[in-house]
């Protein structure tokens, strides 16, 4: 799995992924910090990424019929990194579960 965590989210989010999975990224990593949202998602599309983001606008592009990127979208509040870390970690194995099983969209709170 490769995943993109988008610019409302924590660097620390992408290091912490990156022994985790085959690739991960913050969009700051690769030039995608002042993106638009149609190119962050071409971005994750392209390089058959999921994006985590807390941006309901990805919801959209998720759900067209062709989407080849997915979205983990966290529903969590503002919330300090560690915590987000925490969550993911607690939730790791339903997230890669789900998205190894070939689902388009994770909610995760």
């Amino acid at each position: 799995m490769r995943f993109l965590v988008d610019n409302q989210l924590p660097f620390a989010l992408a290091r912490f992924l990156a022994p985790r999975c085959d690739q991960a990224h913050h969009v700051s990593d690769i030039g995608l910090a002042q993106a638009t949202d149609a190119q962050v998602w071409h971005y994750a599309s392209v390089n058959s990424a999921i994006l985590i983001s807390k941006d309901e606008d990805f919801l959209h592009y998720a759900s067209l019929p062709r989407a080849t990127a997915r979205l983990l979208w966290v529903r969590l509040g503002n919330c300090r990194t560690q915590i987000l870390i925490e969550t993911i970690n607690r939730q790791w194995p339903e997230i890669n579960s789900a998205f190894s099983a070939g689902d388009q969209v994770l909610e995760i709170r």
